[in-house]
């Protein structure tokens, strides 16, 4: 078999596996945040990161929440790495945000964050910030979920087909569970240009 054949029959596999049921959860989740016009603040490094900035467009503009993602200001990302560290850069950032007990921390990360192991600790070091203003957490995430799913109010992770590509499925499917949510009818506001294009 071919690679692509190979990776793409993952692809099957982990979609036939995912739960939706947590999906579900998380749906009705953001909808009680939208009602009480929180805000959802998205956290991930890496190509989870891009995965948040692309997550903030949708969640704006198809949904009508108000999201940010740390990440897309360099500026500010990289003087706090540069002068306080790496670790404390999310935490930081909420902390300027005024985060509170009406807004929703959501995590994309492979390894959800292991301060034994020092990973990702900036998102550990979020989520106890989050955890402490009572705001709520959820989380796409690869492997067992790290910290992230041990501490998260709803937390989909995606199963590991292939210990080799555990990785790329993830990011991947984050995109997919994002997208599935600001499909839902549940929470869609607004549509897509393509879609409404093709109704005229």
């Amino acid at each position: 078999m071919i690679y692509s054949d190979v990776h793409l029959s993952e692809t099957i596999e982990i979609t036939k596996k995912i739960d939706t049921k947590k999906i579900e959860e998380m749906v009705d989740l953001i909808l009680s945040i939208r009602n009480l016009k929180g805000r959802i603040f998205f956290l991930g490094v890496g190509g989870s990161a891009g995965n948040c900035s692309h997550a903030v467009n949708d969640f704006r503009k198809i949904i009508g929440v108000e999201s940010y993602a740390p990440t897309d200001n360099v500026s500010e990302l990289t003087s706090r790495t540069n002068d306080d560290g790496w670790s404390t850069i999310f935490s930081e950032w909420l902390k300027v945000s005024n985060l509170n007990n009406n807004d929703l921390i959501f995590v994309f990360s492979v390894g959800g964050g292991n301060i034994e192991k020092n990973i990702s600790p900036n998102l550990v070091e979020a989520i106890k910030y989050g955890k402490s203003k009572g705001c709520k957490l959820v989380g796409v995430v690869g492997r067992d979920g790290g910290y992230t799913s041990k501490v998260a109010d709803v937390c989909v992770i995606i199963p590991t087909i292939n210990e080799k590509t555990i990785t790329p499925h993830t990011e991947a499917f984050q995109a997919v569970v994002w997208h599935l949510i600001v499909s839902h009818p549940k929470l869609k506001l607004n549509e897509t240009k393509w879609e409404s294009v093709l109704k005229k």
